[in-house]
């Protein structure tokens, strides 16, 4: 079910870099336990439809990740990095989706968790590309379409109260 709570995705022509906004009905603490448990992580993270193996998951300082998506079809798409900074008000990490022609497409994701009044928490999300043409590429493989469900389901857990 779609959420009042919509993701902006902003990509400004030229830029290599994108941000992401998108806020939810529940405090902070449970956005961040969302994030950082494995087996909440995996119910929620990438568009609806695919299943999701977590293959490596160490939410902490220095810790790395890396997961498959994997479609009705069986097509499988994979992502690592390595997490730098990992707390409720921010988390830092690199991003890479194994999908590129070439390796070492790296993006630098850095994740603010705001509290809102009424026990609501923002997410903004600043990504810097290593060009213009990897952030052009992300954009156009479908990653708002994957983040937008992804929170979608997001919210269906909050709203169970983890």
């Amino acid at each position: 079910m779609p959420s009042k709570n919509k993701v902006t995705v902003k990509a400004e022509p030229g830029k290599q870099e994108l941000f992401i906004t998108r806020e939810f009905d529940a405090p902070r603490a449970l956005v961040y336990k969302a994030h950082i448990d494995p087996k909440l992580y995996v119910q929620w993270l990438g568009p609806h439809g695919y299943e999701m193996i977590l293959e490596t998951f160490e939410p902490v300082s220095g810790g790395k990740y890396r997961y498959i998506h994997k479609d009705k079809d069986g097509n499988e798409y994979g992502f690592h990095g390595t997490f730098h900074e990992v707390s409720e008000e921010l988390m830092i990490q690199t991003f890479e989706f194994e999908g590129m022609p070439e390796r070492g497409h790296v993006a630098l994701d850095t994740m603010r968790l705001e509290e809102l009044p009424g026990g609501r928490t923002r997410i903004i999300i600043h990504s810097v590309y290593q060009s213009v043409e990897d952030r052009d590429g992300m954009v156009q493989s479908g990653m708002e379409t994957g983040v937008r469900e992804g929170y979608e389901r997001l919210d269906e857990i909050l709203a169970k109260g983890l």
